[in-house]
């Protein structure tokens, strides 16, 4: 059955496509509970054009947050299910032989769609997860010698279980820099815990959403979120937390330039998203943790052991312009 967009009953024009992502915010909400910083951080990642990656133990809500993505921003959505024998071809597609043509038609692989939730992608063999570099990096594949472009806009939002976890292969580093950011949903509090237990089914919730966006409203947010402005004070402020991470002596691989591309990105979507009128240093450091962490190996010797504490050095050694 075909789902009815909300967005006739939004006004017309830029105003229309602002509403609807403040209308999917707020949609979102009413799915994963207790999480608006989250929430914010995916829909800014979405909005850089980027690839989400959401780590932490099963049963925390990391699908169910991709599905709502999906199902509000009006995109179409495939679910690939990553397992020790997942092959390329499971993922891109393969071409099969017709007989009654005598010649071979490709079948396109989950891969082509809008949305692709790549779930639990650090299950899968090296090879399986290498056949998700070349779309993440450059929106299309390439199959029997033949390069055939991918939907626009194009998203992978992929979850992973904690390394230590038996059956997992950590993700190389090649393909983590492919992801914008890397996100953690963490336990819920107690009064949102409650409501999960006692109240409505969040998958039954989850049918009854209705798109408040569509594809082109989605592109047109993305070159909204593009052409916020950062000040010279602010680029700098950049610049100095990218050299803090090169030079500090509790980090061993600092952040490359795209890296530092990658931070502003997604500091300007962040904005667009708070409603800001440029990037303020808040948003810098909002997205610093998600858009870097992933992206530092810490020295041997530090003190800082997790991703967030390391960020958080970082940010607390290079001063606020």
């Amino acid at each position: 059955m075909q789902r009815r967009s909300t967005l006739e009953t939004l006004p017309i024009g830029k105003d229309a496509t602002r509403a609807a992502l403040d209308k999917a915010r707020e949609t979102l909400g009413t799915i994963i509970l207790g999480k608006d910083g989250q929430i914010a951080l995916a829909l800014a990642c979405l909005l850089a054009r980027g690839h989400l990656l959401i780590e932490d133990l099963p049963g925390l809500g990391k699908t169910m947050l991709a599905q709502a993505l999906a199902r509000v921003l009006g995109l179409s959505f495939r679910r690939i299910q990553f397992t020790s024998d997942l092959l390329p071809a499971d993922i891109v597609g393969v071409s099969v032989f017709r007989q009654e043509t005598g010649q071979f038609e490709f079948q396109p692989g989950p891969v082509f769609s809008q949305l692709i939730l790549a779930d639990e992608v650090n299950r899968a063999t090296p090879k399986a997860q290498s056949a998700l570099l070349e779309a993440m990096e450059e929106y299309q594949v390439s199959v029997d010698g033949n390069t055939r472009l991918l939907p626009d806009p194009f998203f992978v939002v992929a979850t992973q279980n904690p390394a230590d976890q038996i059956g997992t292969f950590p993700l190389p580093e090649s393909q983590l820099d492919r992801f914008l950011m890397r996100l953690e949903l963490g336990y819920p509090n107690e009064e949102n815990e409650r409501e999960l237990i006692i109240g409505e089914d969040r998958r039954a919730m989850l049918e009854d959403v209705e798109s408040v966006a569509t594809p082109e409203a989605l592109q047109a947010l993305q070159k909204s979120a593009a052409n916020v402005h950062m000040s010279d004070p602010l680029v700098d402020y950049v610049q100095a937390l990218v050299r803090q991470t090169r030079e500090s002596p509790d980090i061993d691989i600092g952040l490359s330039p795209r890296g530092a591309l990658a931070l502003v990105a997604a500091a300007k979507a962040h904005a667009f998203v708070e409603h800001h009128s440029g990037v303020y240093p808040d948003d810098i450091q909002a997205v610093f943790a998600a858009t870097a962490g992933h992206r530092l190996k810490p020295a041997g010797n530090t003190t800082y052991r997790s991703a967030a504490e390391l960020c958080q050095h970082v940010l607390d050694s290079v001063a606020i312009p």
